[in-house]
Formats: C-alpha cells, sequence, structure tokens
C-alpha cells in the first residue's frame, strides 16, 4: 500500500472527527432556530391576547355609558316625556350590540392567544429530541 493514501480506518475517523467537530455548531444552529421560534409564537400570542384586553376595555367603557343613558331614561320615563325616553332606550339597545359584539370579538382573540405558552416551540423542541436520540415515532 503506498504512505500517500491514508487506509480505510484513517479515513472513516477523519470523517466521524469532522462529523463531532460539526455537531455543536449544528445544535447551535438548532437551539437559535428553536429560540427564533419560541420568540415569533410568544409575540404573537401576546399581541392576541394585548388586543382581547383592549376590546374588553372599549366594552366595559361603553358600558358605563350604558349605565348612564339608562339612568337618563329612568329620568325621562319618570317625568313621562315619551320621546326623550324613547331615544335614551333606543341608544342604550344599540350599546347593549356594540358590547355584545366586542365582547365576542374579545372572546375570539383571548381563544386564539391561550394558553399564553410557546405551546408550538415545546413540540418542535420534544420532535429535535427525539431526533437526536434516533425514535422512529417522534414520541407519538
Amino acid at each position: 500500500m503506498p504512505a500517500s493514501q491514508p487506509s480505510n480506518k484513517e479515513t472513516s475517523e477523519k470523517s466521524l472527527f469532522t462529523l463531532l467537530r460539526e455537531l455543536p455548531g449544528i445544535l447551535m444552529d438548532l437551539l437559535q432556530a428553536e429560540f427564533e421560534q419560541f420568540k415569533r409564537e410568544m409575540a404573537r400570542k401576546l399581541k392576541n391576547l394585548g388586543v382581547g384586553a383592549v376590546l374588553i376595555l372599549i366594552a366595559v367603557t361603553l358600558l358605563s355609558f350604558l349605565v348612564f343613558t339608562l339612568l337618563l331614561a329612568g329620568i325621562f320615563a319618570l317625568a313621562l316625556v315619551m320621546p326623550p325616553w324613547a331615544a335614551a332606550l333606543t341608544v342604550a339597545g344599540i350599546l347593549v350590540v356594540i358590547i355584545a359584539i366586542l365582547v365576542g370579538a374579545a372572546a375570539v382573540q383571548f381563544k386564539k392567544g391561550s394558553p399564553p405558552l410557546p405551546t408550538e416551540t415545546f413540540d418542535s423542541v420534544v420532535k429535535d429530541a427525539h431526533a437526536i436520540k434516533g425514535d422512529d415515532n417522534n414520541g407519538v
């Protein structure tokens, strides 16, 4: 065997050493990708929770207007002046409809943001762990 050509054993060991040298970089890339996914997922969920909270705040504000309007309607009813009384109840009815719509929209936003945990990232990390272990079923 010529001295200039490495043996099969040396070539396979060199490939193994090369892979071992690359492994920390691959793992760091994987961890960085998982962290980026975590940040994106948490930002999206917290945004949905924030939108839902703002919608609830608007609904509560409108609820305070509803109470004022109903009080005004009661005052008009006691005064027995029919047109202002009917107008006040009409405004109150419109506010009830608006509040119901806002609360429904807020509920949808809260459902989108719940639970406020990075579940997609957790699932991805578990898949990665199973892939590193060599599990074929990926924990399913």
